[in-house]
C-alpha cells in the first residue's frame, strides 16, 4: 500500500513546464492556500514551472493577491480559462496587457466542463451564453486580442442556437479537504463546501495527470466511512498536510465556522439585523419578489443582504436560498463567507448545482449590476476598464424563470438616509451605472425579451421593468425627485407611463410583515360586492402576479366571492397599477375566460397603463374574451351600467 503523504514541496517538483493546471475554490472559501503559495515560491526560486495555464471556475483569493493572485508573476502562466478575474487583479491587469491569453467563460461551463474532460469529451454544448460577450457573434469569450484560437463555437441544431464549448485536458488539480488517509482517500467534514474537488481529480487522473490535495489532519486507514470519502484514493497522488492554520483557513474571514459546514445548527432569531442603509433599502424591495415554496439564488453585495431580510421577515421556512457553489437552504451567508450557508439542508457539488439552475429549477435570482442600459442590458463582466469577469451570472439569469437585478442607482460615494418613511439622497455617487451603452454585454435584455423572461432592477430609489421596449420606470421612493434624482443621473430616458411610489415599509426601520403579503393572506380584502346593484368589484390595484401561486390565489378569492352570490355577477375590475410577470400573461387570462364563463353578466376592466391595455387586449382576444379595457374607472362604471 504507497504512503500518498508528502511535502509541498515535493509536490510541486511533480508539476512541469506548460502544464495545465485547475484549483479549487469559491470567492474567498475552500481556497488550497498552501498549495498555491508552495506554487509560487517555487517559481520565484527556480524559474519553473512556467508558461501554465490556469483553469479556475470562480474567483479564488482575497483580491489582494492570496489565493490564484499569488500566480500573477510574469512568466509563470501564459493562458488563463476563468470564470471571474476580479479576485486576482494582477493576473487580470496581464491579461489586459495582452501578457497572457485569457477567456472568461461561464462559471457553470467551466465546472460542468470539468465532468466533460474526466469523461474524455471533446466538449459541451449549451444555450448558456448566447448573446452575451461569450457568444462568438459578440467576441467568443477572448478577454483580449492576444487571445486567438477558439474555444467557443455557434452551431444550428434542429434550427435551435447552441454554443459548443471546447473541453481542455487537465493535467495537474490542486484541490482540498479536511481528512486524508495515506492511500489519499479524501473526506470534507470540516468544509463549507465540496464545489467541484471530485470532478477536477477525475479529470487530471483521466488525463493521466497528477491530483495533490491539501487537507487540515492525516488519519489511519479505514478511519473514514467509504461514504464520506469525497475524493477516493485512486485518484489522488499526493496528500500535503496543510501545518499552519492561517493556510486551511475555512475562508479568509472565519478561521472555522461548525456552523457553516454543517457540524452544528445554529439559533437564526438572534442573528444581527441589517442597518437601514442603502443596501437594506435594496433587499427589501427585492424580497417582495420571493416566490413562497420556490427555489431562489442570490448573488454577491447587494443581492446577499435577501437572505438577511428573508431571516428578519421569517420567510426562511416558506422559501429555499440556493448559491452556485451548492449550498441549499438555511440562512445564506455574506461577505468572506459568500457561497456558503447556516443550518443548511444539503451541500451540493457546485456542477450538480449549475445542471439543476441551467435546467430551469431556479424560480427567482437576484443578482448585482455594474452598468445597465436602455435595452435593459446588463454589464457585470467588464466595466470602468477593469476585467472582472462573469462568474456564475451569465449561467444564472439566462435560465432562472424571472431576474431580479439589484444595486444602487450610482455607484462611488453614495450616501442616503431613510428618514419618516421617506428617502434622501445624503451624497449622490460619482458614477452613473444607468448608461446608454453598458460596456459589454453579460445579460441580454433583447434576449431576454423574446423567452417572455420577468425582468425587474430594484435600486435604492427606483425600479423599472424589463419590456420589449426597452427600460420602462415603475416605481419611485417616497422623497425622491423624478427629474433630479433620477432622470438627471441617468444616461438615457426610460419609459415613463405608470409610475407608482416604492412601499413606504421598505423605509421604516421595522417589520414590514412581508410574509403576509407574499403569502396572499389579505387578498380577500381586494374582492367586495354590492348586493343592491349585484356589482362585484375586484381591486387589483398595485398588486402584482409574480408566480403562479399568485394566480391560485386569485382563482381562490374570486370563485369562493362569486359563489357566494348564489348568481351571475356584473364584475369590474381595477387594473390600476397591476402587474403581471411577462410569463404569465396567458395563465391570467385562462383564469379570466374561465371565471367570466362562469359567473359573470360582464366584466369591464380599467387601467390608466396604456401598456397594459394593449398587452391584455392581445392576450384575452386571443381566448375570445371581450379585450376592451377603460382608461379610467368612470369609463368602466358608465359602461358596466350601460350593459
Amino acid at each position: 500500500m504507497k504512503d500518498k503523504v508528502t511535502t509541498v514541496e515535493h509536490a510541486m517538483t511533480l508539476i512541469r513546464d506548460e502544464d495545465v493546471i485547475t484549483t479549487t475554490g469559491f470567492v474567498q472559501s475552500c481556497i488550497p492556500e498552501m498549495l498555491h503559495a508552495a506554487l509560487e515560491k517555487r517559481f520565484l526560486e527556480e524559474g519553473h514551472p512556467r508558461d501554465l495555464t490556469l483553469i479556475m471556475c470562480a474567483g479564488a483569493g482575497d483580491s489582494k493577491g492570496l489565493g490564484t493572485g499569488r500566480l500573477h508573476h510574469e512568466g509563470l502562466l501564459k493562458r488563463v480559462i476563468a470564470g471571474n478575474f476580479g479576485r486576482m487583479p494582477k493576473v487580470a491587469q496581464a491579461a489586459q496587457e495582452d501578457k497572457i491569453c485569457g477567456y472568461n467563460l461561464p462559471q457553470g461551463v467551466i465546472s460542468q466542463l470539468y465532468r466533460t474532460c474526466a469523461a474524455g469529451q471533446p466538449g459541451l454544448f449549451s444555450k448558456v451564453g448566447l448573446h452575451t460577450f461569450v457568444d462568438p457573434r459578440h467576441g467568443g469569450a477572448k478577454v483580449n486580442k492576444k487571445t486567438e484560437e477558439d474555444i467557443v463555437k455557434l452551431h444550428n441544431i434542429d434550427g435551435e442556437e447552441w454554443l459548443f464549448y471546447k473541453a481542455t485536458k487537465i493535467d495537474v488539480a490542486l484541490i482540498r479537504g479536511t481528512s486524508a488517509d495515506p492511500s489519499g482517500n479524501i473526506s470534507m467534514e470540516r468544509e463549507a463546501l465540496t464545489l467541484d474537488v471530485l470532478a477536477q481529480a477525475m479529470a487530471a487522473h483521466n488525463n493521466g495527470g497528477l491530483v495533490i490535495a491539501q487537507v487540515e489532519r492525516i488519519v489511519e486507514n479505514g478511519s473514514i466511512s467509504p461514504k464520506d470519502v469525497k475524493v477516493p484514493g485512486l485518484l489522488v497522488d499526493c496528500v500535503v498536510l496543510a501545518d499552519q492554520p492561517e493556510m486551511h483557513r475555512m475562508n479568509y474571514g472565519v478561521m472555522h465556522d461548525p456552523a457553516l459546514s454543517g457540524e452544528i445548527r445554529v439559533p437564526v432569531e438572534n442573528m444581527p439585523k441589517m442597518t437601514l442603509d442603502q443596501r437594506k433599502i435594496i433587499a427589501r424591495r427585492a424580497a417582495f419578489e420571493l416566490p413562497p415554496n420556490g427555489a431562489v439564488n442570490l448573488g454577491v453585495g447587494a443581492p446577499d443582504g435577501v437572505a438577511a431580510i428573508a431571516n428578519e421577515e421569517k420567510l426562511t421556512p416558506y422559501i429555499t436560498l440556493t448559491t452556485e457553489a451548492g449550498a441549499v437552504g438555511g440562512v445564506l451567508a455574506g461577505g468572506s463567507s459568500f457561497g456558503s450557508s447556516r443550518n443548511a439542508d444539503a451541500v451540493m457539488d457546485q456542477n450538480q448545482m449549475f445542471d439543476f439552475y441551467d435546467g430551469g429549477g431556479l424560480d427567482l435570482t437576484c443578482l448585482g449590476v455594474a452598468q445597465c442600459d436602455r435595452e435593459g442590458n446588463v454589464n457585470s463582466s467588464h466595466f470602468g476598464g477593469r476585467l472582472n469577469g462573469s462568474g456564475g451570472f451569465i449561467n444564472i439569469s439566462q435560465n432562472s424563470r424571472a431576474v431580479v437585478f439589484a444595486g444602487t442607482f450610482t455607484a462611488g460615494g453614495l450616501q442616503v438616509a431613510a428618514e419618516d418613511g421617506k428617502l434622501r439622497i445624503v451624497q449622490e455617487g460619482r458614477n452613473r451605472k444607468f448608461v446608454p451603452l453598458v460596456d459589454q454585454i453579460t445579460f441580454s435584455g433583447t434576449y431576454a425579451c423574446r423567452r417572455a423572461q420577468p425582468v425587474l432592477y430594484v435600486t435604492e430609489r427606483c425600479v423599472f421593468q424589463l419590456t420589449p421596449k426597452g427600460l420602462e420606470l415603475i416605481e419611485i421612493a417616497p422623497g425622491i425627485d423624478l427629474e433630479k434624482d433620477i432622470l438627471g443621473q441617468m444616461g438615457f430616458k426610460p419609459i415613463i407611463e405608470n409610475v407608482t411610489e416604492m412601499d413606504p415599509r421598505i423605509f421604516m426601520d421595522e417589520p414590514m410583515g412581508l410574509l403576509d403579503t407574499l403569502l396572499n393572506v389579505n387578498l380577500c380584502e381586494r374582492v367586495t360586492y354590492d348586493a343592491e346593484r349585484n356589482f362585484m368589484f375586484v381591486n387589483l390595484e398595485g398588486w402584482s402576479i409574480k408566480k403562479k401561486a399568485d394566480i391560485e390565489d386569485l382563482n381562490k378569492v374570486l370563485k369562493d366571492a362569486f359563489e357566494a352570490t348564489g348568481q351571475r355577477v356584473k364584475t369590474v375590475m381595477n387594473q390600476n397599477q397591476f402587474r403581471i410577470a411577462d410569463d404569465l400573461y396567458d395563465a391570467y387570462a385562462l383564469l379570466i375566460e374561465q371565471l367570466v364563463s362562469e359567473y359573470s353578466l360582464s366584466t369591464v376592466r380599467y387601467t390608466t397603463s396604456a401598456f397594459m391595455r394593449l398587452k391584455m387586449k392581445e392576450t384575452l382576444s386571443k381566448r375570445g374574451v371581450q379585450p376592451h379595457i377603460f382608461e379610467s374607472q368612470d369609463e368602466a362604471h358608465q359602461a358596466i351600467q350601460s350593459l
